[in-house]
């Protein structure tokens, strides 16, 4: 009775120790998943970051496109700028897709040239080009890839790549995280700017003077000097769809 009652303790703690080995090599595989991105353009001599989580084919993150990109040059040298991926498929087929080609691009130094491609090349009516299109990588954006003088082939195969969609995966988790639920949507020293306080009341179009505000008050705050007086009347201006309020994130696994 000894012999088996010692016999049965040996099968479990046989087990047990398989247990604590496959979960220490569950926890080494965790341990090696993507990390969020990292993408920044800017001096930031003020230490303030404005971050745009976005997606490729949404026509709302277009409009917002030129406003984003003239407040990149205006602050130039004292903030930095941060762009992460936020593609809603269930909206958005290609939202993916130009995820894939902007982080593929990254692999060779051009993520932020991919990036203005993707959204110069964007069409806000859905009606044509890359955002509809059934092959997008071959039809166009192999040819954005050769146009910025990348090296195709490793383009192709990072685009196809596990990493980069656990790069993306891993941006859509910290987006989630802090509550983005749409896009595009923004965050300025990690405080979240509703779509309509970036908006001009008269045309509900992206405001250059609306950035500027939130902008300048967060400099002045860091002790800065700003640009604009944050009291000026905002003015009309841009072009492109006007603001819709912010579109659905995916179901949770989806």
């Amino acid at each position: 009775m000894d012999k088996r009652f010692w016999g049965a303790i040996a099968v479990i703690a046989v087990i047990f120790i398989g247990i604590v080995v496959v979960n220490n090599r569950n926890g080494s595989s965790s341990g090696n998943a993507a990390l969020a991105t990292e993408h920044y353009t800017g001096k930031n001599s003020q230490n303030v970051t404005l971050v745009e989580y976005g997606d490729y084919q949404c026509p709302v993150c277009a409009s917002y496109y030129p406003v984003v990109k003239a407040i990149e040059t205006k602050y130039a040298d004292e903030i930095r700028f941060q762009f992460r991926n936020f593609p809603i498929q269930q909206l958005h087929a290609n939202a993916v897709a130009g995820a894939r080609a902007a982080e593929a691009a990254d692999k060779q130094g051009k993520f932020w040239e991919m990036h203005d491609k993707l959204y110069q090349n964007q069409d806000p009516s859905g009606q044509q080009g890359w955002v509809v299109s059934s092959n997008p990588l071959d039809q166009y954006f192999t040819g954005y890839a050769t146009d910025l003088k990348l090296n195709i082939d490793q383009f192709k195969k990072d685009y196809a790549s596990e990493a980069i969609n656990d790069i993306i995966n891993a941006d859509q988790a910290a987006g989630k995280k802090l509550g983005v639920s749409g896009t595009p949507t923004f965050f300025l020293e990690g405080k979240q700017i509703e779509l309509k306080d970036l908006t001009d009341e008269s045309t509900g179009r992206p405001s250059e003077q609306k950035f500027s505000q939130f902008i300048d008050k967060a400099i002045k705050e860091k002790g800065g000097t700003s640009k604009v007086d944050p009291n000026q009347p905002a003015t009309t201006e841009n072009t492109g769809t006007g603001a819709t309020p912010a579109e659905p994130a995916p179901a949770a696994g989806q």
